[in-house]
């Protein structure tokens, strides 16, 4: 019989192996369900249903789920969040803090409120004070750490960077920068390029591992140390501060 889950606390972390001491590969942002695989003593290894990422989770973390009531989550419109920052409260007016992207299930616009299996919530502010523009939604993770397999504002890699913003945008892209260099449509030139591309760097042998959002024709944004803003060109990005290229260009996509 399948099981199924949902992450009901603000981030869980998905890691390689069934251990605390594992690499971090990912996370679950509040609201999204998943598939349990397979089971240990303490762990679970899951399949997200946002984006497939398979990986283990502490099964303190897991809120179960019918079959049922997965299927009548997944069916429906998603809300997503879109302030860096949200709170919710449940019935006993206790807060939980959101990261922006988080899904809110069953979300009624008008009162504010959702329901995970019996409990009840209610997003405590405005969330769509914001707009959907790729560069003002990018922007507002300047600053915010780079952290690997991160994907909340307290700690974010690449990858998950451009993930997240895109998802607030209602396009779902896969976790990692090799696959989401296999989405969209290439753009030859950089100044072919708009607001919203993607450009993608490779290593040496050539692998893709770094990906950022243009914002125009000669900057990204991208989560390097930080999320920064650095210069763009044909070759690559160039970093002001260290006064040299660091990271090469590869492909730019644009995905609609």
């Amino acid at each position: 019989m399948n099981q199924y889950g949902i992450s009901e606390i603000s981030i869980i972390p998905i890691r390689k192996e069934a251990n605390d001491r594992s690499e971090m590969i990912s996370q679950l942002l509040f609201g999204e369900t998943f598939q349990i695989i397979e089971e240990s003593e303490k762990w679970s290894f899951i399949k997200s249903t946002f984006d497939n990422y398979e990986g283990w989770i502490d099964k303190k973390n897991i809120s179960y789920l019918s079959e049922e009531n997965f299927l009548q989550l997944n069916s429906n419109p998603e809300f997503t969040t879109q302030n860096l920052s949200n709170t919710i409260l449940n019935s006993q007016n206790e807060q939980t803090l959101l990261p922006a992207g988080s899904t809110l299930p069953n979300f009624n616009t008008v009162n504010k409120n959702f329901t995970i299996n019996e409990n009840n919530y209610v997003l405590s502010e405005d969330n769509n004070n914001k707009s959907l523009d790729t560069e003002t939604l990018a922007k507002q993770y300047l600053n915010c750490p780079y952290l690997w397999g991160g994907k909340n504002p307290y700690g974010i890699d690449c990858s998950g960077f451009v993930q997240v913003v895109y998802k607030i945008k209602g396009i779902n892209i896969p976790r990692d920068s090799a696959d989401q260099v296999k989405e969209g449509i290439i753009i030859n030139f950089i100044s072919d390029t708009k607001p919203g591309d993607l450009a993608f760097f490779d290593n040496e042998e050539g692998i893709i591992t770094h990906v950022g959002i243009i914002i125009s024709e000669n900057e990204i944004i991208h989560a390097s140390g930080k999320v920064r803003i650095d210069k763009l060109d044909q070759q690559g990005i160039y970093n002001l501060e260290l006064n040299k290229y660091t990271h090469k260009l590869r492909v730019i996509k644009r995905i609609n």
